[in-house]
Order: C-alpha cells, then sequence, then structure tokens
C-alpha cells in the first residue's frame, strides 16, 4: 500500500491532497473493472456507477433513521420494498417488508421474528432448521439472538436433504430455511415441499434469495429456470433480496418482506423507557446512511424492467458459456447444476488438482480473483453482466494453467471471505 498518512494531522490537510492519497491507497486493491473479479461486486457498467455516486453525493448527510425529518427517504424505501415485493410474489400475498443494510441483517432480522414469534408460543429457545449450504449470516444469527440453529445435510446437488430437514424437527422447532440459491453451489433448494413441510408442521419457512431475489424473477419470466421459491409457494412466510447484488445498486440495500402483517411486526423496535423520548426503529441501527437508498431507488429507476431483463439475459448467458467451458477442461468439474448464475469449479477426482493452486496461478497470469470454499476445495464464481466480456479470456487463462499445474501446491489453504454479504 501507498498510503502514508498514519496520524490525523494537527492542521487540516488539502481536500485535492487527501483524495490523492485515497487513490493510491486502492493501488492494490483488485480491479473489478474489467471484470476479473468473479465476486464481491455486481457491475452494470460505468454509467449506472457514476449514477451511484451523484445519488450518493445528494443524500450523503441525511439520517435514514427519521423519515418524518426526512420524507423523501421514506418514499424512496417505500418504492423499493413494494417494487421488490411484485417482483417475488409479494403483490398476489399481500405481502409486507423493510429495508436492511444488506443480506447478513436481512437474516438477523428473520431470525429475530422467528425468535420472538417462537418465544410468543411459550418457545424460550426456538430452533431452525437449514442446510450446511445455508450462509453463514445464519450462525451469526443464531450465537446473536440464543437460538439454536440446526443445520443438516445437502442431497448429491447439494439442496437441503428433505428428509433430514424432516427428522431434525421437534416441540421446540420454529422455522425452517430454504436458499435461492445457495451461495455455495448456486442451486435452489426445494422450496414448495419445504413449504408443504413447514405447513404439515405449523413452523415459519424464511427464503433466503439474497443472492437471487433480483435475477431470479427475470430468469423464470424468460424460461431459463422454473423452481418456485418466492412468496406464493404455499408455506413461505418470509423471504429476503439483495438490491446490491443483481439489482445492480450500491451497497448496502437489501429487503425483507413477510407475508403475515403480524409476523412483520415482531421486527420493529420502539420504545419511550429513556428520557429522550418515542424512539423506533425498524432495523438494527438506528442512525443509518440514506444514501444507498437514494443509490437503489436511482438503480432501478434507471434500468427499469427492460434493463434488468437484458442484463439477466447477458449474465445467464454468460453464466451457461462458463459452466460449458469448464466442462471441457481435463481435471475440473462444476459442483451441483447450477439452477442460476453461480457456480462452484472442483478438481475432478481423476488429477487430484490442488484447485487452491490454479487460483494462485489465475491471480498471477491474468489478475483474476475467485473466491475459496471448502468441504470440498473448490473454486467459487459469482457471474454478473460485468463478467461477461470477460468469460472467454477467463476459460483461455484457466485451460492453459490447469494443463501446467503438474501437482503443484497452494501455501495458502484457507479460503477467506467465502462470502460478500
Amino acid at each position: 500500500m501507498r498510503f502514508a498518512v498514519t496520524e490525523l494531522p494537527e492542521e487540516g490537510r488539502n481536500a485535492s491532497e487527501v483524495l490523492e492519497d485515497l487513490a493510491a491507497a486502492k493501488v492494490d486493491d483488485r480491479d473489478w473493472r474489467g471484470g476479473r473479479v468473479f465476486s464481491l461486486v455486481y457491475s452494470a457498467g460505468d454509467a449506472v456507477h457514476d449514477l451511484h455516486g451523484e445519488a450518493l453525493r445528494l443524500y450523503s448527510a441525511e439520517n435514514g433513521l427519521n423519515v418524518l425529518a426526512f420524507p423523501s427517504i421514506g418514499r424512496l424505501s417505500h418504492d423499493l420494498v413494494g417494487w421488490t415485493s411484485s417482483l417475488l410474489g409479494g403483490d398476489e400475498t399481500g405481502a409486507t417488508g423493510y429495508l436492511t443494510s444488506g443480506g447478513t441483517e436481512s437474516l438477523l432480522q428473520a431470525v429475530k421474528v422467528a425468535r420472538d414469534a417462537g418465544r410468543a408460543r411459550g418457545i424460550n429457545r426456538p430452533r431452525i432448521v437449514a442446510a450446511r449450504s445455508a450462509h453463514a449470516a445464519f450462525t451469526k444469527a443464531a450465537e446473536l439472538f440464543d437460538v439454536e440453529l440446526v443445520r443438516v445435510d445437502v442431497d448429491d446437488r447439494f439442496r437441503i436433504d428433505l428428509e433430514q430437514a424432516a427428522a431434525a424437527i421437534d416441540a421446540s422447532t420454529i422455522m425452517l430455511i430454504g436458499s435461492a440459491p445457495s451461495y455455495p453451489h448456486g442451486v435452489i433448494d426445494p422450496i414448495s415441499e419445504l413449504g408443504q413441510l413447514a405447513l404439515d408442521h405449523g413452523l415459519l419457512l424464511h427464503v433466503d434469495a439474497c443472492l437471487g431475489g433480483l435475477l431470479l424473477p427475470w430468469l423464470v419470466e424468460a424460461g431459463h429456470v422454473n423452481v418456485p421459491f418466492d412468496l406464493t409457494v404455499p408455506g413461505v412466510t418470509s423471504i429476503s433480496a439483495d438490491l446490491h447484488k443483481y439489482g445492480y445498486a450500491s451497497k448496502g440495500v437489501s429487503v425483507i418482506l413477510y407475508n403475515d402483517a403480524d409476523l412483520a411486526r415482531h421486527q420493529l423496535f420502539v420504545t419511550s423507557d429513556w428520557m429522550g423520548g418515542f424512539y423506533a426503529s425498524t432495523v438494527m441501527a438506528g442512525t443509518r446512511p440514506a444514501g444507498p437508498v437514494a443509490a437503489a431507488w436511482a438503480t432501478m429507476q434507471h434500468l427499469g424492467r427492460t434493463g434488468y431483463r437484458r442484463l439477466a439475459e447477458e449474465t445467464w448467458v454468460a453464466a451457461r458459456r462458463l459452466i460449458d467451458g469448464v466442462g471441457t477442461i481435463d481435471g475440473l468439474r462444476v459442483l451441483g447444476d447450477p439452477d442460476m448464475t453461480v457456480l462452484t469449479i472442483a478438481a475432478d477426482d481423476g488429477r487430484g488438482i490442488d484447485v487452491f493452486a490454479v487460483a494462485d496461478r489465475l491471480a498471477e497470469v491474468g489478475g483474476w480473483y475467485l473466491d475459496r470454499q471448502t468441504d470440498p476445495d473448490a473454486l467459487h464464481l459469482t457471474v454478473h453482466a460485468g463478467s461477461a466480456a470477460a468469460v472467454e479470456p477467463f476459460l483461455e487463462d484457466l485451460a492453459t494453467v490447469v494443463a501446467g499445474i503438474g501437482d503443484e501446491r497452494s501455501s495458502d489453504r484457507s479460503a477467506p471471505y467465502a462470502t460478500d454479504r
């Protein structure tokens, strides 16, 4: 890093110098604009990122906590929740919901709501059942809210094992979890079957569509995906979707929706138990930035339905080309037959390639960045519209690296930062 400022200066510095230091600080950051970072950033092009910047600037000082002082934030938030609800079947079910700061907070809220609903039924420490593939944020939520998380295995497609899920249910179970899709392998859990299981046992069912919620509706419309997953599936009680993923909004904005208004009320926090007067919040934070809300609103208005359809098709074609291309490379395979545009590359058992060593070499030869996963060791790729132009160069570099990798082993056996929420 070239960032030289390490102390708070006695005298304030010139703004242009400060900005120069910020630019210099980014020199070792991954360059995502060329599509060579298959993680963390979702790009619909420079024009959309420029729009983010302008919207963030317009709302850089406003406080999203108080919509009485800043009613425009309430209006923008209402629009975002409504648009997302419409895409995910909420118009048919009368869903209600809230904005959060991202997928992790949406999942935290889902678990907190389930805990409170369980306590209302006299269950002091409710249990929730999820697959091993369900997001790590559920583990965080269970720890924070004193909920017991029971993880069950996955089937040969890496979807939740329904028999194990049913066997894990007991008198303290309050909620099941399904993913649409799961982050590790991009496969959609059998939501319809989970919904029936939830109905049979009187349970809540949360669908984690944080990754796919703003892409799957367009893929369903285009006929590429035919797996039911949204609020219209019988038994589904809530769903979450991130706008800053395939909604291509600025980070961080997510939506959580509930089919039951009484259930949604468990998310509200209201108190007058202090000397500062009435205090209410719909999310974990109090003060929160309004800029991401404005940027998300601007992005969705700018792209519109036609824009999202175009981006979805570009992304789908790019992902299918990647999956097909990996299938032609001796020594590699794609795990789980992905339903969407997220895939995981593992070694074929025949050659015993160290895929982490492959990742090391890809970074060296082409500046490629891929997340690393374990159980089994694998490389994770999130394909978005900004990745499309990089697919062919990536496949060429991947084939070259694998052909020459031999028995090389990576010195880095960790799998850091395997999620982007």
